[in-house]
């Protein structure tokens, strides 16, 4: 029986000590005609319609109890005009708490006295509309939210500006390949390899500007992009 286990555990360290050369042998095989490798990229930028915000509401109170019905209370609230708003509550998200005791250190007695508890709530809230955003945070503040995290903007067209820029990050790859076969005297014969990772990049981009005195507070806010990129790599073969 020992020498069957003794057997196994070999086999098995002999298959993982050799399975990384194999791989790396593999890899490092070199293609034996003539080719191009390119990579293809893309950047599509579009205004951004849509915002995530982001917020929390701290409490402090003497009991764990009261800690979380100050935090509930200042989320009901919330919610509450955020629907009077015509908000849809399927583009609310509330359902967390964070609670935990305070303590003070005392320098006589060397010790961490426990003088309260803090309670904290996240609130994640989707906006379809932009104009809507700055009331949005007023309300929020009025409330008692006492802590804006995070404003992402955001696309509604986002997954139709991820296949644009999947076509573009081809193309592109296309061009380089018959632009550089050209430079060279060649052509073109078909592709060999394409290697591709859903890797697109999307980037919520913020431009702010500066609202003169007498301007729209609401619409500083509404100055943003959203940014989606890409990218493959294609190896072509030659004629």
């Amino acid at each position: 029986m020992k020498k069957t286990i003794l057997a196994a555990l070999l086999a098995s360290s002999f298959f993982a000590t050799t399975l990384p050369f194999a791989s790396q042998n593999v890899q490092a095989t070199e293609l034996s005609f003539a080719h191009i490798e390119t990579i293809g990229t893309s950047q599509v930028v579009i205004s951004a319609d849509m915002a995530e915000l982001i917020v929390e509401v701290n409490t402090q109170a003497d009991t764990p109890a009261n800690a979380k019905s100050a935090s509930d209370q200042a989320v009901a609230g919330f919610i509450a005009r955020l629907k009077q708003a015509g908000i849809n509550r399927d583009n609310i998200q509330s359902a967390n708490l964070s609670l935990h005791p305070r303590h003070q250190y005392d320098p006589e007695t060397r010790t961490n006295n426990e003088v309260g508890y803090n309670a904290s709530r996240k609130v994640v809230v989707t906006l379809d509309d932009l104009n809507i955003l700055n009331e949005v945070l007023d309300t929020a503040l009025e409330q008692g939210i006492n802590r804006i995290i995070d404003i992402s903007y955001k696309s509604s067209k986002e997954a139709e500006l991820i296949e644009q820029a999947r076509a573009l990050a081809i193309k592109d790859a296309q061009q380089k390949a018959k632009s550089l076969a050209k430079g060279f005297g060649e052509k073109i014969d078909g592709v060999w390899e394409i290697r591709y990772f859903d890797q697109h990049n999307v980037q919520p981009v913020m431009y702010k500007r500066n609202a003169a005195a007498q301007g729209d507070v609401g619409e500083s806010y509404q100055q943003a992009q959203t940014t989606i990129s890409d990218r493959v790599e294609v190896i072509f073969r030659l004629k």
